[in-house]
């Protein structure tokens, strides 16, 4: 911790804005939340925007159990939103990556969030609009999210794995290797 504990006053405010983000998070799932619950839409904001990860690594980003993880993947996989497959540096190990209609749900929702919350920001006077800003930056940064800005851009083209609608979206460019420069694999596990 950096500072001093937080009194209850200023948990007590950004407890009661979480339950307004929560909702916002929900209804920007729009059609997509009656087949992946938040937190299966979680684990996809997570691929999408670090790219292919072990499943002990999207369980630490999760703060889930490796086996809690694993039966989300499994939900994720039959949904066609997320892949399992070999690492091509060692072969023992498993990796998740986001799908193409993975990510577009991801870009959908994310879509449908930026308006949603929008019109909610709009209600504020400009001064305190950037104010809000400024403090979920610093939110952010504390709980460690990965800006927009930095997500790993999608595979172009490659089996089973993200398009170029994100790419696009953010004008990032698209590459063969994930957020470490390590090659994606196209050996898939069931």
């Amino acid at each position: 911790m950096h500072g001093k504990p937080p009194d209850d006053a200023v948990v007590d405010a950004v407890l009661t804005a979480s339950r307004t983000l929560v909702a916002v998070a929900e209804q920007s799932l729009g059609a997509a939340a009656e087949e992946t619950t938040l937190a299966q839409y979680r684990a996809l904001v997570v691929l999408a925007s670090r790219g292919p990860q072990r499943m002990v690594d999207l369980a630490r980003a999760l703060q889930v159990t490796p086996p809690t993880a694993g039966r989300m993947c499994d939900r994720l996989v039959r949904k066609g939103l997320v892949r399992r497959h070999r690492a091509r540096a060692d072969r023992r190990e498993v990796q998740v990556t986001i799908t193409a209609a993975g990510r577009d749900v991801v870009d959908e929702a994310t879509a449908r969030r930026r308006e949603l919350l929008a019109e909610i920001l709009g209600r504020l006077p400009e001064r305190r609009q950037a104010s809000v800003a400024a403090a979920f930056r610093s939110f952010a940064l504390a709980a460690d999210e990965v800006p927009d800005s930095d997500w790993p851009a999608p595979v172009a083209g490659a089996e089973g794995g993200a398009t170029s609608s994100a790419a696009t979206r953010t004008g990032a460019r698209t590459s063969s290797a994930d957020s470490h420069g390590a090659p994606h694999s196209s050996a898939e596990l069931p």
